[in-house]
């Protein structure tokens, strides 16, 4: 490690979320965590012992009372903000107003305008955004560009399939905040779906698809007024040359996380796309079946190859949690602006918002621009 000082980071907020990146930010190697701040110091203070007891730092973060203390600190460069969406704008406003660097949770906003007033906030006060996709720090997805880019191993994209689910059970949809639609209105397509929208969009070189449909399966009302939160939700995505994809994601059927890339040549799978299985490498396959035939015979070849990376999982050093931090942090201490990840965040909002407006419309298609401004 050298001896370049540490990006210092603040977390606003105690979403559980948040206990998976306390260690994310310890083992990014440039990264400090100097404050938690809760709308109760006790719950902060609470936070930080329990995070403390199984993930150390050397040097005990402070608890705040109440998120303005958080954002008034000169000793803090970065805020990672896991608050809900419904309260996120304005709190990821004001952080960049401070003068802060924004690293948030997802969906970034509760529609495209939210996501852009953010954007624009971070713009007009030069710091750093981005979302918290941790899949795009992982060297497993630079090892599939390699793969989808090479012209043999999946030839020319045909279609593009991903599923993220998880079964809740009755306390979830009675409690959780995802079932809330004044604080997650996009429910299982915020939470689930935009992993799927996200890894679509870079399988295709970041390219807008010209046209969506969305379907909801099924929603509730959740703990507000206001239209249904989905909890079952299916979208269809279709790009210039014909290529399409598919995603579903929901709350109401057991834990998957797949996404398959299908080809003129073959197929790339990964079986654990979002979160990778636990283990010291990381994986995915290459398929290039074939199937002949000899008289009365027929034969199916699966012919799969399976690549694995050298990176843990578990949020372990050098895992995809760890990079995100690391990656950030890096811009900040460089100086340097990257506002491709904020481009990558607004893509990722305009598809899954245009996906519910087609749902919400009976699965009217939705026309996006070939351009992004």
């Amino acid at each position: 490690m050298n001896n370049t000082k540490p990006c210092r980071w603040g977390i606003l907020g105690t979403a559980n979320i948040a206990r998976k990146n306390w260690q994310a930010i310890r083992d990014a190697a440039n990264a400090q965590l100097v404050a938690v701040a809760s709308r109760e110091s006790k719950k902060a203070t609470r936070f930080i012992a329990e995070c403390q007891e199984q993930v150390p730092f050397s040097t005990i973060p402070d608890a705040l009372g109440n998120y303005e203390s958080l954002l008034s600190r000169p000793d803090i460069d970065a805020i990672y903000l896991p608050l809900p969406t419904g309260l996120r704008k304005e709190w990821a406003i004001r952080a960049a107003n401070a003068g802060k660097h924004i690293l948030v949770e997802k969906p970034v906003g509760c529609t495209v305008a939210d996501a852009e007033e953010i954007v624009a906030a971070c713009d007009r006060n030069r710091v750093q955004f981005m979302d918290g996709v941790m899949f795009a720090h992982s060297r497993r997805l630079q090892r599939m560009r390699q793969t989808l880019d090479d012209n043999y191993s999946i030839g020319d994209i045909r279609r593009i399939t991903s599923h993220f689910s998880f079964l809740g059970d009755d306390d979830f949809f009675r409690t959780n905040m995802r079932a809330d639609s004044a604080l997650e209105p996009l429910g299982c397509l915020g939470d689930l779906g935009w992993y799927c929208i996200r890894f679509s969009l870079w399988a295709m070189g970041e390219q807008l698809p010209v046209q969506v449909t969305g379907r909801i399966h099924a929603e509730m009302s959740g703990t507000s007024t206001g239209p249904g939160v989905p909890t079952e939700f299916s979208g269809e995505l279709f790009f210039e040359g014909g290529v399409s994809a598919s995603f579903y994601c929901s709350f109401r059927a057991e834990l998957a996380q797949y996404a398959i890339v299908n080809g003129t040549r073959g197929y790339l799978h990964v079986p654990d796309f979002v979160l990778p299985y636990s283990g010291a490498q990381t994986r995915f396959s290459v398929v290039q079946s074939d199937s002949p035939t000899h008289g009365c015979r027929f034969d199916m070849n699966e012919n799969r190859t399976e690549t694995q990376v050298e990176e843990p999982s578990n949020n372990a050093p050098g895992s995809q949690e760890s990079n995100l931090f690391r990656d950030f942090s890096a811009l900040v201490l460089a100086g340097k602006i990257d506002h491709s990840w904020a481009e990558m965040a607004l893509k990722t909002q305009r598809v899954a918002n245009a996906c519910l407006e087609s749902a919400r419309t009976d699965s009217t298609p939705v026309r996006i621009a070939n351009h992004w401004h």
